[in-house]
């Protein structure tokens, strides 16, 4: 589940045209967004409705391909993805799990904004119309490899409010987003990652 949440972080938007629409957003943003820091609340749905899981931390990124997202509640886990590689840590199971930044992002959500221009390469794009309030965004991928089939940013005015993923087990996952700050300066040392000691490294 932390791999999902680790590709949507990257896919944070904060629009600048209020009278545009979800996509021309999408791309004002990739034009206009370097850096990006915000808090998440995380809820996973299960395809006959059932909550599985909820979680909340901060997230940061760095285009292009760059990003932290540390989950606080309800225990502690963090991945780190460097540019070149991706690396989860999970401090209670004293382990490292470490991905090629290509294998690990490749046709997810974190696809959208890792990039540079090949958003339309990756994704098929369209309007989705408004619901709850929000003006919808909706993103197929054009390869089944990061194992969602599509998803959806919601926006309110100049803002992404919410973001739902549905993945190739009918799981729903949704999130929400809070004290954005767009472009803040971002410390080098955020995004590189060496596990500690006396810890297993699996993978790459």
């Amino acid at each position: 589940m932390i791999w999902r949440a680790v590709c949507v972080v990257i896919c944070l938007l904060a629009g600048q045209m209020a009278n545009a629409g979800a996509v021309d957003k999408l791309h004002r943003y990739l034009d206009t967004t370097h850096t990006l820091r915000a808090d998440f609340a995380q809820s996973v749905t299960a395809r006959n409705g059932r909550s599985v899981q909820k979680s909340s931390g901060v997230m940061m990124f760095s285009r292009p391909g760059k990003f932290r997202w540390q989950i606080e509640q309800p225990y502690s886990q963090l991945v780190v993805g460097d540019g070149e590689r991706v690396w989860l840590h999970d401090p209670d199971l004293r382990q490292v799990t470490v991905k090629k930044a290509g294998a690990a992002l490749g046709g997810t959500p974190a696809s959208l904004l890792s990039g540079e221009g090949t958003i339309e390469r990756d994704f098929k794009l369209r309007e989705a119309g408004e619901r709850d309030g929000l003006e919808w965004l909706e993103a197929v991928p054009k390869t089944p490899e990061g194992g969602f089939e599509k998803v959806l940013l919601g926006f309110a005015g100049n803002e992404l409010k919410a973001m739902e993923l549905l993945d190739s087990l009918g799981q729903t996952t949704s999130l929400t987003f809070s004290q954005v700050e767009r472009n803040p300066r971002l410390p080098p040392a955020l995004f590189r990652f060496t596990p500690p000691a006396n810890t297993d490294v699996i993978g790459d």
